[in-house]
């Protein structure tokens, strides 16, 4: 049985991890994080694919391949969480689970920040955990593809 493929999408200014903001998102850096969701997906049975783009049309044409090829994902909006509705619009297509994922606490942040347009289309959304909110979504979309047990 080959491994299930996952896609992890981020959005604007996630390659910037390890530099941008420390306080607020860690020092793990963006090759860090590609290494770590790796590694959890190979535990997991899964052959995970990172990407990041700072290009909205580019991640809404990701999910459009996500859903075409009904590829779980990890989704990371960025900046666009909080209004693209053709992120969103992307997302409501999916054919397999989707869960959102933030590093910070966007409820404790800035008002602007309290509102995801993506949530509502997403299956599950975990937030504030730093780079383990990339831990804890995989493993969710571990458990949301596992084939049920025969009764």
């Amino acid at each position: 049985m080959s491994a299930q493929r996952v896609l992890v999408l981020n959005g604007p200014n996630l390659g910037r991890l390890g530099s941008r903001e420390p306080d607020v998102y860690g020092a793990t850096s963006y090759p860090g994080l590609v290494r770590r969701c790796t590694a959890l997906g190979a535990e997991l049975g899964m052959a995970v694919d990172v990407r990041e783009t700072n290009d909205e049309a580019e991640l809404v044409g990701w999910l459009h391949e996500a859903a075409d090829g009904a590829i779980p994902v990890v989704l990371n909006p960025g900046a666009f969480t909080h209004y693209s509705y053709a992120l969103r619009d992307a997302l409501a297509q999916r054919t397999a689970p989707a869960i959102e994922v933030h590093i910070s606490n966007p409820s404790a942040r800035e008002e602007f920040r309290h509102t995801s347009v993506v949530a509502a289309v997403a299956s599950g959304t975990v937030a504030g955990f730093g780079i383990g909110s990339y831990t804890l979504a995989l493993r969710a979309l571990a458990d949301l593809t596992e084939p049920s047990p025969a009764d």
